[in-house]
């Protein structure tokens, strides 16, 4: 069985991208002896959230990634919302458009979620 799991986040709010890492850590809990991929496509004025200035989910993002999580950042996002990339959050992957990427993923078997 598949268990690679797609999470998008499209709003600058803090609240919901809190709620995508929660959900993000807790599938991983739920499935101690499963292997599974976890990807976080980021577009929209979501990319605004995902700057060192946000320490705090600056510090639970990089946690989970360091745990497997991938988050991509859609670069279109990036320029449409002028997001300085010396600022983004370690580790974070930039790719060139999000909406590709959420169909690639989707066609390769990831289950899509946005919280």
């Amino acid at each position: 069985m598949n268990y690679d799991l797609l999470v998008h986040v499209d709003d600058n709010d803090p609240a919901r991208l809190n709620l995508a890492m929660n959900n993000c850590a807790n599938y991983a809990a739920a499935l101690p002896n499963e292997e599974f991929q976890t990807v976080m496509v980021v577009t929209g004025p979501a990319a605004q959230l995902f700057t060192k200035d946000n320490a705090a989910q600056a510090a639970r993002g990089e946690q989970l990634m360091k745990a497997g999580l991938s988050i991509r950042l859609c670069n279109n996002a990036l320029n449409a919302f002028n997001v300085d990339r010396s600022k983004l959050w370690d580790g974070c992957e930039i790719i060139p458009a999000g909406m590709v990427e959420i169909v690639k993923l989707q066609r390769e078997g990831f289950a899509y979620v946005k919280p």
